[in-house]
């Protein structure tokens, strides 16, 4: 193996906690329960467009809502909670494991890159990365489950397939790998653990549990 290749959102970052926890303070601010099992859909299964939290919100009062400002406080408070995440464990030993030998680096997101490279900034992990692949490298309605991201990734890296892992935390993660025919690490976090993972060549809980001298040895 020569090249490494990490999903974001969820993998190097729990932005998905924070996501679901907002969601939830709004509401209870309605005295109802957030269905946390149909939102992880959105987060990298089936239903990614089957499922509005503020619609859902509606129906269950039963009286309209501003569905514009429920977003936009979710988002606020979203972004809020996303400000005091740490990295991941096990990305930076990951990393560094990485860079002792020699191998390549990069991050393939269906997310954009205006939110990709300011969490990177913030996290002190930009430069640690040859390449960044957002969903702005490809066309619209190509992210993952599709392959593209991962395919252009392959491209900039300039590496074929079977040199190369991924690691996803979501079955559309995984999904979008093997599509690619790349050899992929499902490491689900709290929010995607709910979901039916297939196809993934080892399954973690997290990269703290196996070194990554010893990943390459399984994968090899």
């Amino acid at each position: 193996m020569t090249s490494l290749i990490f999903d974001f959102d969820g993998l190097i970052l729990d932005t998905e906690t924070p996501d679901v926890l907002a969601w939830q303070e709004i509401y209870a601010e309605h005295n109802v329960a957030f269905p946390v099992a149909s939102w992880g859909q959105i987060i990298g299964g089936a239903g990614a467009s089957q499922f509005d939290a503020a619609i859902h919100l509606q129906e269950l009062v039963g009286q309209p809502l501003d569905l514009h400002a429920l977003h936009t406080r979710q988002h606020r408070l979203n972004c809020s909670l996303i400000e005091h995440q740490p990295v991941l464990p096990g990305i930076v030993d990951y990393l560094d494991s990485a860079r002792l030998l020699n191998l390549k680096l990069a991050v393939a997101s269906s997310s954009p890159h205006s939110w990709v490279d300011t969490h990177l900034s913030r996290l002190g992990l930009a430069g640690r990365f040859d390449k960044i692949i957002c969903a702005d490298d490809v066309p619209a309605g190509r992210t993952k489950p599709q392959p593209d991201l991962f395919l252009l990734a392959l491209d900039q890296l300039e590496v074929p397939k079977d040199a190369v892992i991924v690691f996803e935390d979501s079955p559309n993660g995984v999904k979008a790998a093997r599509a690619a025919g790349i050899f992929v690490v499902a490491v689900p976090n709290p929010t995607t653990s709910l979901l039916a993972f297939e196809g993934e060549n080892i399954r973690l809980s997290s990269l703290s549990d196996l070194p990554l001298n010893a990943l390459l040895k399984n994968a090899s």
